[in-house]
């Protein structure tokens, strides 16, 4: 064999190794990731999930505290009028309003 029949023949094996090589490599890097992805994956779900809940938690924790601020204002409305009616002043009250 000559020196350049021996350059192609190497040439030709490169291009071959590149050609059919090269997307088994892509192949087993996807299967690789992909098994990493999928095991994160519900680890990730249920952070965002709980996130999602604690959110929720906080808004319905606002919601209830302005209904009870609600709620004690118009007792305090109602307590006042009671004793406005029955003759009693509001400055003698023993409640003090907060």
């Amino acid at each position: 064999m000559t020196e350049d029949t021996i350059i192609a023949l190497a040439g030709m094996i490169t291009g071959l190794a590149m050609v059919l090589g090269l997307p088994l490599v892509i192949v087993q890097a996807r299967k690789l990731w992909m098994r990493d992805t999928a095991a994160r994956s519900p680890a990730m779900e249920t952070d965002l999930r709980l996130e999602r809940i604690e959110t929720a938690i906080d808004a319905m924790a606002v919601e209830i505290e302005r209904i009870s601020e609600g709620q004690r204002f118009v007792t305090r409305l109602l307590s006042e009028r009671g004793e406005e009616r029955a003759g009693i002043p509001a400055s003698t009250s023993p409640r003090q309003p907060s």
